[in-house]
């Protein structure tokens, strides 16, 4: 799914929706109905295993779900993008991803409903149910243009005060309206290089004199003529501040020469890393912690459906928290960067903070009633992670590319989750290794064939403490560099409005002296 983020970004950025999504409900239709077959099919009599083509069309089919979803989940995340102002873009976005943290948890609860345990009737529910949504977004999903803003609709109507019969009777010296520093934030004129070097450093005045006597007003002969002209200049405007709106246009190769995109990479993959090993083996963490306050080496029947019990609730209490994580980061995201007037880079603090805080509750927790605190916390860090950088890599890196470059930037999961979850199997493994084999009664039983891993470690929170502490380390790193992150973005915004205000032109009218 990761792998497939860059080129279904770039697919999605150069086509459009419609497309992607065509392909996506596909994928998806396809992989989980071929899943479900060779479910449905089993073994061959007298085999054990699965034939070598039916694993790899296994594998194949796993593959083209995982392409799907990813090209929905980013087809849906640039429409929406591309439909809403920056100033509300972190939440809309953030209800598109969230969508997507809660997937798990609604068709979890939907095939209790409806299949009752029954695997293939799930596999077609997740085929259909999966498949459908993108069917009608195909027909029905768009970017819709940006209106013009407030500040536009300001602007228009300023110029459209202005009376245009007597300006062009005024010579106006291209070099000098044009005198600005050369940033993102400031290319609202075009410039004449060879009249540069008239104008002085700094904040500069100008001059309007009429070359000629000002002629008394005449009665305007072509009122249309007028207003088309107040209404393509008016055009321009809202053009150019759309367009500046946008911000940067990084990506390919300038993308992967910005230091901003990998301090991203960085932040992003310790903060998933450790989301990612948590959500995978938080199941193994409610067994070892179950097993220690049971203090027996072999479970019964009703202690198997207990943990699994104690498994979903840690499931389910995850997947929700990670929804509202998505949906609360996006509205506060942009309360802060159009109410406060803060860039949207200091919540990565925030977000830092909130994973550094469920790993150390993780390390804390001894008792299984008490896992739900630390599930808690690492679902509202983890869902804010995801919907923060979303709209991170707009503000960056522009919105022309955004899925293309957001596709790059989700490849950072890949490496920590990755290295941390392999780090926790092979600390539970350790443990294992050195756990009480139980009383000598027992030793037959445990002697006897069983399925792995039916009890992993006996020792209770030491099972996997040490592999918290590492990704609590990662968590300070992340924090330490989000705080870097934050600082460097401020300067920049900083300098870039100085620098506006500074060569922002005072207008001076002088009557002619004859």
């Amino acid at each position: 799914m990761y792998l497939a983020g860059p080129f279904s970004g770039r697919f999605v950025d150069k086509h459009g929706p419609r497309l992607p999504l065509l392909a996506a409900s596909v994928l998806l239709l396809v992989g989980y109905s071929g899943m479900r077959s060779i479910f449905s099919a089993g073994l061959p009599e007298g085999t054990d295993s699965l034939s070598n083509f039916k694993l790899i069309v296994l594998v194949l089919c796993s593959f083209m779900t995982g392409v799907g979803g990813n090209a929905g989940l980013i087809t849906a995340i640039n429409t929406s993008a591309k439909t809403f102002p920056d100033r509300i873009r972190g939440s809309t976005t953030g209800m598109v991803i969230s969508g997507f943290g809660l997937s798990a948890l609604f068709f979890s609860a939907l095939s209790h409903l409806v299949t009752a345990g029954d695997t293939a009737s799930f596999l077609l529910l997740l085929a259909l149910g999966s498949s459908f949504p993108m069917i009608l977004g195909f027909f029905f999903a768009r970017p819709i243009p940006l209106h013009a803003t407030e500040e536009d609709t300001a602007f228009t109507r300023r110029q459209s005060e202005v009376d245009y019969t007597e300006v062009d009777g005024v010579a106006l010296a291209p070099s000098v309206l044009s005198h600005h520093d050369n940033d993102s934030r400031t290319h609202l004129l075009s410039h004449d290089r060879d009249d540069e070097n008239d104008v002085e450093e700094g904040r500069v005045s100008i001059e309007l004199n009429p070359p000629r006597p000002v002629s008394p007003r005449l009665p305007e002969s072509n009122p249309s003529l007028s207003h088309e002209r107040r209404r393509r200049r008016s055009s321009s405007v809202r053009a150019t501040l759309t367009s500046v709106e946008a911000g940067p246009n990084l990506f390919g190769k300038k993308l992967f020469a910005s230091s901003d995109f990998w301090l991203l990479v960085c932040i992003l993959s310790l903060l998933s890393g450790t989301g990612l090993m948590y959500i995978n083996n938080v199941g193994s963490m409610s067994r070892a912690l179950f097993v220690h306050e049971a203090k027996n080496s072999t479970l019964s029947d009703q202690d198997q459906v207990d943990i699994v019990k104690w498994q979903a609730a840690q499931v389910s209490t995850i997947s929700f928290m990670n929804f509202s994580g998505r949906l609360f980061i996006g509205f506060f995201s942009d309360f802060v960067k159009a109410r406060l007037g803060q860039p949207r880079s200091f919540l990565l603090v925030l977000v830092s903070f909130l994973v550094l805080l469920s790993q150390i509750t993780a390390m804390t927790v001894d008792r299984l009633e008490d896992l739900w605190k630390a599930s808690t916390l690492l679902g509202l860090g983890y869902g804010t992670v995801f919907s923060l950088f979303a709209a991170l890599c707009v503000e960056w890196f522009g919105l022309a590319h955004f899925s293309e470059n957001w596709g790059y930037l989700s490849l950072a999961p890949l490496l920590g989750g990755n290295v941390f979850s392999v780090a926790f199997g092979r600390n539970l493994d350790a443990h294992e290794k050195a756990a009480s084999p139980g009383p000598t009664s027992d030793t037959n039983i445990l002697d006897a064939p069983r399925p792995p891993k039916e009890i992993q470690c006996l020792d209770g929170k030491t099972c996997y403490v040490d592999s918290i502490r590492l990704t609590t380390v990662a968590c300070l790193v992340a924090m330490g560099l989000s705080i870097w992150a934050a600082w460097r973005d401020r300067k920049r915004h900083y300098k870039e409005a100085q620098n506006t205000a500074d060569s922002r032109p005072d207008i001076v009218w002088e009557a002619d002296e004859s």
